[in-house]
């Protein structure tokens, strides 16, 4: 029950009841309403703005949590990578080395997943930083990790044709040249016989007899017998596979026929004198992949570590080419 008011009255020297007007009564009654509002707004703003409910509380852990473990994910994905590119080391350097295959472009290791919207779907979010960065190391890593086991498939069947391909490679001289003697030029920058100037020779010309026996120095297939009075003069172009071939050059004589199988040591062919060519000899080349390289470095089945050192020191020395 509402208590009862007075005021004193100063021209009557008596108290008298307060009684409120019916406006007044109204106002009174909105105020109070508009002040509790207002308290309860403000109570509310400071309950949810410095206090979390026990849903937001369970919320806020469970964010915690995702983002440990998206921060754990990240390490070993990390951890992961470096393991990736041991693999990727070794099997350029050690493995396709050993088999004489070319390492893989790092162009090709490294090819990127998807197009430029692939991760538009993980941003606007507080932490898509972290999501768009986990997923893009998972992608990388899926990427290598395919190209790896592509290249390891390439290993496993060289592997299994490492006989084959040690029988094909190039590995003796094309003829007999016991007392190293016979090479009258090597290979790089010499003096060309006929117009006097500085031209890299792609092979090696081995001085000899007109009909010297000429051996296949691997396995193969012969693809190419060319009769000419220019250039090379007649020669005989072998595949051996695995990326090499090998050509015998300003030849007398043919001993085998286009497309035939030729096994190491095999006489192809004679020594001569034709094409553009100063004396009797034989020029040798070993081809890599469609460009010449060095044929001394193939002479290991046929030479031991002493002569094949003479055989080095011989190729610094300046000379004169044959061809």
């Amino acid at each position: 029950m509402a208590k009862t008011k007075y005021f004193f009255n100063e021209k009557t020297l008596s108290y008298e009841e307060i009684r409120l007007t019916h406006g007044q009564k109204l106002f009174r009654f909105f105020l109070f309403l508009f002040s509790a509002i207002a308290l309860t707004t403000v109570f509310v703003f400071i309950l949810f703005s410095y206090f979390n409910s026990p849903k937001e509380l369970m919320q806020k852990r469970e964010i915690s949590e995702y983002k440990l473990q998206y921060r754990i994910m990240n390490d070993k994905l990390n951890k992961m990578q470096k393991v990736m590119n041991e693999l990727e080391n070794r099997d350029d350097n050690i493995y396709r080395v050993i088999f004489d295959a070319e390492p893989i472009p790092k162009s090709v290791r490294e090819a990127g997943i998807g197009g430029v919207d692939r991760y538009v779907n993980l941003e606007g979010y507080n932490e898509s930083k972290l999501l768009i960065e986990t997923a893009k190391k998972l992608d990388k890593l899926t990427s290598e990790i395919y190209v790896q086991s592509k290249s390891f498939d390439e290993v496993f069947a060289m592997a299994r044709n490492k006989e084959k391909m040690l029988a094909s490679i190039p590995a003796i001289q094309p003829i007999r040249n016991i007392d190293m003697k016979r090479i009258s030029s090597y290979f790089g920058y010499r003096i060309d016989p006929f117009y006097k100037v500085r031209k890299f020779h792609e092979g090696l010309d081995f001085s000899a007899p007109k009909g010297t026996p000429v051996h296949v120095t691997g396995d193969g297939r012969v693809i190419r017998v060319i009769r000419s009075n220019r250039g090379y003069g007649n020669e005989i172009l072998v595949d051996n596979g695995f990326g090499y071939m090998t050509r015998y050059a300003h030849l007398s004589a043919f001993k085998v026929k286009k497309g035939q199988l030729v096994k190491r040591g095999q006489v192809i062919g004679l020594v001569g004198d034709t094409g553009k060519s100063t004396a009797s000899h034989l020029h040798y080349e070993v081809i890599k992949n469609h460009h010449p390289i060095n044929p001394i470095d193939f002479f290991f089945n046929d030479l031991t570590p002493a002569e094949y050192s003479k055989m080095v020191e011989l190729s610094k020395v300046p000379t004169q080419s044959m061809d």
